[in-house]
């Protein structure tokens, strides 16, 4: 029951009983007024009756008084006590208007008629007097009988009182113990009135009011300092209390949800700045190594608890080869065909478990249905690598919807740097390349000489040089043309390019020139690797148009470091020797010869 229906009862409880309080002590109260009332009326009948039995013993006293004096004034007094009473009726209708009874007034009215028949006694005995009968006189007055008579109006007057002494009694105690009911009741009336009022400070006011509000009131404190660990008392009654009561426990289910979502926005602030500082990470990487190496450190910050692999598309091999992991994944390979992982084919996210049932990739382990998630690296349509992670166990789907969209952002800061830096790569790899022989060239070949002659001078491991000029080029561009020149320059480009292992090695330095740089070769090693390279341009045959262009030969020049001198002087030393071959007869091979340490060796 609500508290303000329980005030209400209450209160209109309070108000019955006060007003049925106030009208037991009206009740108790007009008792109390018959009881005055009955007690005045009887000491008004005692003092009427008083004066009935004073005024026939008044009479009497006159009337023997002058039956033994003869005093003429007893006899005017007499007279005029005797005018002065009135008729039994009159005296009776005067104590019946006052309320005496029929009984009491039979009683009194007896009185009064011996009271009038002594008054007759007293004519008799005053004419007795009066003719000078004195003796019969006194005889009358003073006899027995008159005696008995006036006791017997006495007796009457005694019975009236009597009577009426009785009635008041039973009126006075009838209403005295009406009083003392009324009051008693009266008493009752304000002991429950003050017991609801207690039971209503007690029960309404402590119980119901006083002691939940202290309770909510601390809750409501902890609540105001944002403390929401605080928990709302459970108040089951539907009322007030409990209403407010149910209002602080939405209040502390918003604080609650208001704290989780500044908590989760602050996460996310976190993570997109991670995310941030990545992607200027990214953006400031030279190869491919940087850009893993980033991966690796931002990857399990910005999806913490999530197991996974970078892969990189190795187009050579036509594979996905793992560029490095994070937090020790177990599900996928190191690496694999990209036609085994479902979010590369289909170029977009792949889940194959979750709301949605999936076919499972076949890169996984066993191809089972494992949390995992598989985002394609994509650039201009084309897939370039994957971001692969596992889902822990203990995760939750909102947890999971948050890291899916961070790790779609980060595969997205991946793609754009993988694709920037291999776009770099092809641009570099555009200006340090010949693009008719494929051959690097006179740039690429300074940047490589200067590292390989630090490498050398530092370690004094052997470095040669060998420089090769295409005899008689010009015949072949005056003779067949230019498209025949540029055919027989790939030709010896091929040749030079197969000719060493290592890679950047071979370099097409401008025109008919040729250099291959051989690290680590000796003197002995780089001619026989020089004659190899003469053989096979001698057996060399170009076709341009269908036409056999004729023999191709060319003169050579090899130097060796640190046999033929300083290694910064090497491309002038083999150079040099490249001279004295062509004006030599051409298709040769010179070595260059040591003059001293300190000078240009030629």
């Amino acid at each position: 029951m609500r508290l303000s229906t329980i005030t209400n009862y209450a209160y209109g409880a309070t108000v019955a009983l006060t007003l049925l309080s106030g009208a037991v002590m009206l009740m108790a109260s007009s008792t109390e007024e018959k009881e005055r009332a009955a007690v005045e009326q009887r000491a008004l009948f005692d003092q009427m009756t008083a004066t009935l039995e004073e005024d026939s013993y008044r009479l009497t006293e006159q009337a023997r008084a002058f039956a033994i004096t003869g005093d003429p004034s007893h006899i005017i007094a007499y007279r005029r006590e005797k005018a002065a009473l009135r008729s039994v009726e009159q005296r009776i209708t005067h104590l019946r208007d006052q309320g005496a009874g029929i009984a009491e007034l039979a009683a009194l009215r007896d009185g009064l008629h011996w009271a009038d028949a002594l008054i007759d006694e007293q004519e008799a005995a005053i004419k007795a007097a009066q003719s000078g009968d004195q003796a019969t006189a006194r005889q009358i007055l003073f006899g027995d009988e008159y005696g008995r008579e006036l006791d017997r109006v006495a007796a009457q007057i005694g019975k009236f009182q009597y009577m009426l002494d009785q009635r008041t009694e039973n009126t006075v105690r009838q209403a005295t113990d009406a009083a003392r009911q009324w009051r008693f009741m009266s008493e009752i009336m304000l002991g429950a009135t003050a017991l609801l009022f207690l039971c209503v400070l007690y029960f309404i006011l402590k119980q119901r009011i006083l002691r939940p509000v202290v309770r909510l009131s601390d809750v409501v404190s902890r609540l105001a300092a944002q403390d929401f660990a605080a928990v709302p008392p459970d108040f089951p009654q539907v009322d007030e209390i409990g209403d407010m009561a149910q209002a602080i426990r939405i209040f502390r289910e918003n604080g609650l949800e208001r704290q989780r979502l500044e908590q989760e926005r602050d996460a996310d602030r976190i993570t997109r700045d991670q995310l941030s500082r990545m992607t200027q990470r990214l953006q400031g990487c030279d190869n491919i190594g940087d850009l893993v190496e980033v991966v690796r450190r931002f990857a399990p910050e910005i999806a913490p608890g999530f197991a996974g692999r970078l892969y990189i598309h190795d187009s050579r091999r036509n594979v996905m080869g793992q560029a490095c992991d994070w937090l020790s994944p177990r599900q996928s390979g190191e690496e694999f065909a990209p036609t085994a992982c479902w979010a590369l084919r289909r170029g977009q996210i792949h889940k194959p478990t979750g709301e949605l049932v999936d076919i499972p990739c076949e890169h996984l382990a066993g191809n089972i249905m494992a949390p995992t998630i598989c985002i394609p690296l994509t650039a201009q349509g084309e897939s370039i690598g994957l971001l692969y992670v596992e889902q822990p166990d203990d995760t939750t789907a909102d947890q999971i919807g948050r890291t899916e969209r961070y790790l779609e952002m980060l595969a997205e800061n991946i793609s754009l740097a993988l694709a920037n830096l291999r776009l770099r790569d092809a641009l570099r790899q555009m200006a340090m390349a010949d693009p008719l022989t494929g051959l690097a060239n006179r740039r690429r070949f300074d940047t490589a000489f200067r590292e390989q002659v630090l490498h050398a001078e530092a370690t004094m491991a052997p470095l040669a040089c060998l420089i090769a000029d295409i005899d008689h080029f010009k015949r072949f561009n005056d003779t067949h043309g230019h498209d025949a020149g540029d055919a027989v320059l790939r030709a010896v480009g091929g040749v030079l390019n197969e000719a060493l292992r290592e890679k950047d090695c071979a370099f097409r330095l401008g025109g008919e020139e040729f250099l291959l740089l051989m690290p680590g070769f000796a003197q002995d090693q780089a001619i026989d690797r020089a004659i190899q390279v003469q053989q096979k341009l001698q057996e060399l045959r170009v076709e341009h148009r269908g036409e056999e262009l004729g023999p191709v030969t060319a003169s050579f020049g090899l130097a060796v470091f640190p046999d033929h001198g300083r290694a910064e002087t090497l491309v002038r030393t083999a150079d040099a020797a490249l001279l004295r071959a062509k004006n030599q007869g051409r298709n040769q091979i010179v070595i260059a010869t040591v003059r001293d340490t300190a000078s240009h060796l030629a």
